[in-house]
């Protein structure tokens, strides 16, 4: 007799809204800034049910950056899959990261907050935040070899750090001189792949 297979079992709704409520909380007034009590009230739950869920702030903050994490990973992935090319998604992206820039609520780069804020480079956030951007670098690198660039590893390094800087540059100085230097120079990566 076979045992029928197992379901992943949903988190509850208390978890999902602990999550929620850090996520916005974190990106936008800073991780160590935020404290558990807030996290609580804001979300409605009680202290007892926080610990049950997360045992930890520390084990919510790992949550917050590797579901940033996997939101950036399904959301690229998703848009490679639709997309007709590897240059139709790098142009996409490019357009992504500019509208990223321009809402009410935009704050920059939550894995460069996360680890400014945890500058042990061993310290678990820092973890996760290097393997988030070896694999978005990976990810660009793939797209650009798509495209035909001659360097893709290199133009994908030289095209991440143009999107680190927009992202910052947007936040703390001027959104229109970030993003169109951005534009330009993403443009010119993307277009070295076409020669």
């Amino acid at each position: 007799m076979s045992t029928p297979p197992q379901t992943a079992r949903r988190p509850s709704t208390a978890r999902v809204r602990l999550l929620e409520v850090a996520d916005e909380l974190f990106y936008t007034d800073g991780i160590n800034a935020v404290g558990i009590d807030r996290i609580i009230a804001e979300a409605g739950v009680t202290k007892a049910t926080f610990y049950k869920q997360y045992g930890s702030k520390d084990a919510l903050i790992l949550e917050y950056v590797g579901g940033r994490d996997r939101q950036i990973r399904t959301a690229l992935e998703d848009l490679a899959d639709d997309s007709p090319d590897a240059g139709s998604v790098l142009a996409a992206l490019v357009d992504a990261v500019v509208a990223d820039t321009a809402r009410p609520n935009f704050r920059g780069d939550p894995f460069l907050h996360a680890a400014a804020e945890f500058p042990q480079p061993s310290h678990p956030v820092r973890l996760v935040v290097a393997e988030h951007r070896d694999w978005f670098t990976g990810f660009l690198e793939e797209q650009l070899r798509g495209a035909g660039h001659p360097q893709p590893g290199a133009a994908a390094d030289e095209f991440y750090l143009l999107r680190d800087g927009a992202m910052s540059g947007a936040y703390a100085g001027d959104v229109i001189a970030a993003t169109s230097a951005f534009v330009r120079g993403a443009g010119r990566i993307i277009a070295e792949a076409s020669r």
